[in-house]
């Protein structure tokens, strides 16, 4: 049950970072570079890190959730991997480095987002593996990346 509530206040949060982040983008004329500013580290939280978190406290129950091994120090090494996305873009944030630094996170993430999100489609299709993560993963990196289209190729416009 814990590892669903996570999941849900991933999509939640997600949910709220393109809420408020496309309401940032629009005012007398639309700018990407506060929009971004903000929805950047928030979805990275919000999957990185929450992710992180429940793989290092909660790896045993995240992974029977999602029909996998438990117990592998893999697990503890990809929650660290997604920790320091987290801290990273945080870092970025704060020190204010600019929208080519989020960007550079950004796309960092949405490379690893995109491999596990092939990961567990592969899980589901090769392995008969229909949990709920596996099902999901494809679908919601296609949700995040057509999100983020617009206001990124606005940047470079």
């Amino acid at each position: 049950m814990l590892i669903q509530l996570l999941d849900i206040f991933r999509i939640v949060l997600v949910a709220i970072a393109f809420y408020v982040g496309y309401d940032k983008g629009y005012g007398d004329t639309y700018d990407p570079i506060p929009q971004l500013h903000f929805m950047i580290p928030v979805v990275i939280f919000a999957i990185a890190g929450i992710s992180g978190i429940e793989g290092l406290f909660f790896g045993n129950r995240a992974a029977l959730a999602k029909g996998y091994e438990t117990g592998s120090n893999y697990q503890k090494q990809s929650a660290f991997a997604l920790l320091s996305y987290t801290f990273g873009s945080l870092v970025v944030y704060f020190a204010n480095w600019g929208i080519l630094a989020e960007l550079t996170v950004l796309f960092i993430f949405m490379f690893f987002f995109t491999l596990s999100a092939g990961n567990h489609a592969i899980e589901a299709i090769r392995h008969k593996n229909y949990k709920w993560q596996n099902i999901n993963r494809p679908f919601l990196l296609i949700l995040l990346l057509a999100g983020f289209v617009y206001p990124v190729i606005m940047v470079f416009r």
